[in-house]
């Protein structure tokens, strides 16, 4: 399979992150070039396939930019009025598009961690 794909966990509550509001952008240049919004689902992942595929899934700098923050206010967590995250910008590059590439969030209210997954 190739194509882009991603998976939101919650590690504070050990759960899937439900409901993360992610967009989607392609970088050239520095600009950011908007190609959509996605949502997680009970699984923290993506319903429909990879988030980018085919033709709109080329060679490359992107960026998923997760909305944690209006996720961890739905959670019942204890959070301080000012989140500490909120908006979470991952940029990556894409160097072969045949391959798959795996971005995960591995989420709590003080912290985040990112890697290439399978």
């Amino acid at each position: 399979m190739s194509g882009l794909t991603t998976h939101v966990l919650d590690t504070a509550l050990g759960i899937p992150a439900k409901g993360v509001m992610i967009d989607v952008f392609r970088i050239q240049d520095e600009v950011r070039d908007y190609l959509k919004t996605v949502r997680t689902n009970g699984d923290g992942r993506i319903d429909g396939g990879p988030i980018l595929e085919g033709e709109d899934f080329r060679k490359g700098t992107y960026e998923l930019v997760f909305h944690a923050g209006a996720y961890l206010k739905t959670t019942g967590q204890k959070l301080p009025d000012t989140l500490f995250l909120d908006i979470v910008p991952i940029r990556f590059g894409i160097a072969d598009p045949a391959a798959h590439y795996h971005v995960p969030l591995l989420l709590s209210p003080f912290g985040y961690s990112t890697y290439r997954g399978s």
